[in-house]
């Protein structure tokens, strides 16, 4: 890995710190050519301190550790992204990150879905909003709809129909991500289960 330390006449790069399984960013620290190395031998994430003028490595006061997956260089040979699993909340304000986010894995649209779903149901508009008139029916008549786009599924499956077994799955996962929140659950809850059954 060509590093190229003396970009910026001070011997640094910055080190942007990425959580290896959510992709969120946690924070962002500078290396110096020692840091670097140190990093790759001791699997902890290791900066130098501008502030303190020496290393250190995050978490040693606090136990709040980064521990080192993976190390990816730019393509200016000046920028580190490295991938890490944190062990406690990223920042010293005691937050998951540096932008006070919650380090939580977010699947883009689909997450978005999840939030508008529990808005309406929120709103309890019951006349205006689809989500909220179906929540109002109760539990068994979510589960009874997801059954029935469960069967338009699997009927569209067995046709040559593209467009009709797309839409037919959309509507399907509309109504489990409605039925996991009548649950009280959410799809990171789904994720979790499955990777407890990832064979390493």
């Amino acid at each position: 890995m060509n590093i190229d330390f003396n970009k910026n006449n001070d011997g640094l790069v910055p080190a942007i710190i990425q959580d290896a399984t959510t992709k969120n960013v946690l924070m962002l620290g500078y290396m110096n050519e020692e840091a670097f190395n140190k990093t790759k031998e001791t699997k902890l994430v290791t900066f130098f301190s501008r502030t303190k003028k020496r290393l250190w490595t995050k978490g040693e006061e606090s136990g709040n550790t980064l521990n080192l997956v993976d190390i990816k260089l730019d393509c200016d040979n000046d920028t580190l992204l490295i991938q890490v699993n944190p062990n406690g909340p990223t920042c010293h304000k005691g937050s998951d990150t540096c932008w006070a986010d919650t380090n939580i894995e977010n699947f883009g649209f689909i997450s978005k879905l999840e939030d508008t779903i529990e808005r309406r149901v929120k709103s309890g508009d019951s006349e205006k909003s689809y989500v909220a008139s179906l929540f109002a029916s109760g539990i068994n008549k979510v589960a009874q709809k997801v059954g029935e786009e469960a069967v338009e599924v699997v009927i569209e499956a067995m046709d040559n129909n593209d467009d009709l077994f797309l839409s037919e799955s959309a509507d399907l996962l509309f109504h489990y991500l409605m039925l996991l929140q009548a649950k009280g659950f959410k799809l990171n809850d789904i994720v979790n289960v499955l990777k407890g059954r990832e064979k390493k």
